[in-house]
């Protein structure tokens, strides 16, 4: 086979993989950021963390009614603690995935991606 054409095969694979890996992590992350609450399922968003932010820090912090993932309406009887723990919840998911990004992004073979020959 022509030397150039093994080499085009070769970085194809290898870009193949590394989506492919990409994926994968991308997806771990967002099962990470599943939080349970009350038999209720939420996903740590941003916008989550903002809005229960916003009515800790204005006082409203006992009984606030969320909407959970499946639409479900459950009452948070003490949001401080639900604040700390979708907080601990995003920042956890978010410090692994960079890392394991990081672990990534410096593997420069096939081999290497997919855990073989380390």
């Amino acid at each position: 086979m022509d030397e150039r054409l093994e080499k085009a095969l070769e970085i194809s694979n290898y870009m193949v993989t590394l989506n492919n890996q990409k994926r994968l992590l991308k997806e771990k992350y967002y099962e990470d950021l599943l939080h349970f609450e009350n038999g209720c399922q939420f996903t740590i968003t941003k916008e989550l963390i903002t809005f229960v932010g916003t009515m800790v820090s204005s006082g409203n912090d006992t009984d606030i009614v969320l909407i959970d993932d499946n639409d479900t309406p459950t009452a948070i009887t003490d949001l401080v603690k639900f604040y700390d723990d979708i907080l601990d919840v995003y920042f956890s998911a978010s410090n692994e995935y960079n890392t394991k990004y990081n672990e990534l992004k410096k593997k420069r073979s096939v081999e290497k991606l997919v855990g073989i020959n380390e």
